[in-house]
């Protein structure tokens, strides 16, 4: 008879000790699927016609960027682009330039880079997009752009890079 009881107390045991184990991967799974639902991208400024905080997908093709977000759709070919950069903010130099803002940027400078702004020039047209993007998401995309665009994006770590 004392054989069942020890049985059934290492079986809790190991029951416990299997969910201990398991009930931390299976939250931090839960956490990551919630934000991989998040869309990456959120429009903040620019001369496009969309909504601020409008969220989507940044494609990197062969000829160029696509964002999709819903109701508006936005391509840029690489061979207009002329300035790509991720940075806390909008630089000096965008904000210099005569950009027929439809969204002005109200943006504010954060701690980290957070913003990645597009300049391209379109058959004369000068096109201008930010978004807002967390850095461990466009992490991925510095390779890839500069494998296809054969251009790079300005990043910039600190404030003292671009005071």
């Amino acid at each position: 008879m004392m054989m069942p009881h020890c049985m059934t107390k290492r079986m809790a045991v190991s029951m416990g000790l299997l969910m201990a184990l398991f009930l931390p991967i299976g939250s931090s799974y839960a956490k990551h699927k919630n934000s991989a639902e998040e869309p990456p991208f959120l429009y903040q400024a620019g001369t496009e016609d969309i909504p601020k905080g409008c969220g989507g997908k940044l494609e990197v093709l062969k000829e160029g960027f696509a964002f999709h977000c819903p109701g508006k759709d936005i391509t840029l070919p690489y061979s207009a682009i002329t300035l790509m950069q991720f940075r806390p903010d909008v630089s000096p130099e965008v904000m210099a330039m005569k950009v027929p803002w439809v969204l002005a940027p109200g943006l504010t400078r954060v701690r980290e880079n957070k913003y990645f702004t597009i300049v391209s020039n379109v058959h004369g047209k000068l096109r201008v997009v930010v978004f807002r993007v967390d850095e461990n998401n466009m992490r991925p995309y510095f390779a890839e752009i500069e494998l296809e665009s054969g251009k790079s994006v300005q990043e910039f770590r600190s404030y003292d890079e671009f005071q």
